[in-house]
């Protein structure tokens, strides 16, 4: 099974690193040095990673062959795949590949459905789960415990337990109303969810 695990953004310095938006959990695996990836478009690569370091927040690499800042600039927007097996499964029990969990059917606590999982968003603070639901409109959902507390892949679904508005705009607007009617110095304001940074998604739509 083919992966996406990268996506090849801005050239960085003049010596052909260039830096990388990773979409796996497991970068150290899949974009280490000395690591073999595929390339879309396939004209791209295939691409050694030859040396990666992380700087200011974002992945650099250098990929061999690739010497200066004109060769690096022209693999902005390569995406890097890495070829899985279906049946692997990341070291923590507690993560999970992309296509693990795109299809999930998501639901709440009592069992209503919410809609389908379809996408799982990487982003630096932590991921996202795109879910569309029945009216065919999307909503992100944070991919924290506190708020998916379940993925039963035995199943086919994701529990969750979302914050009012997260999912029904109009509880918001309920909440807020709430919140100000009691703006008398004992005003609670209504609760945010949870970003404690412990993020389970594996990347990889690797």
């Amino acid at each position: 099974m083919q992966l996406v695990v990268g996506k090849i953004g801005r050239a960085h310095g003049i010596r052909g690193d260039v830096s990388v938006e990773v979409r796996t959990d497991e970068p150290e695996l899949r974009l280490g040095p000395g690591a073999v990836v595929l390339t879309d478009p396939a004209s791209a690569g295939p691409l050694t990673v030859e040396s990666g370091r992380v700087h200011s927040g974002r992945l650099l690499l250098r990929f061999a062959g690739v010497k200066d800042r004109n060769a690096a600039e022209a693999l902005r927007g390569t995406l890097l795949i890495s070829e899985v097996d279906p049946e692997e499964r990341p070291d923590d029990p507690e993560e999970y590949y992309d296509h693990q969990l795109i299809g999930l059917d998501v639901v709440l606590l009592d069992g209503t459905l919410v809609g389908e999982l379809t996408e799982v968003v990487h982003l630096p603070y932590q991921d996202l789960l795109t879910v569309e639901k029945a009216d065919g409109t999307e909503v992100l959902v944070p991919f924290v415990t506190q708020i998916v507390p379940t993925i039963d892949l035995e199943n086919q679904r994701a529990v969750i337990t979302p914050p009012p508005g997260l999912i029904d705009l109009e509880q918001a607007e309920v909440a807020g109303t709430s919140s100000v009617e009691r703006a008398d110095g004992s005003a609670e304001g209504s609760a945010e969810a949870p970003a404690d940074g412990s993020a389970e998604g594996s990347e990889e739509s690797q």
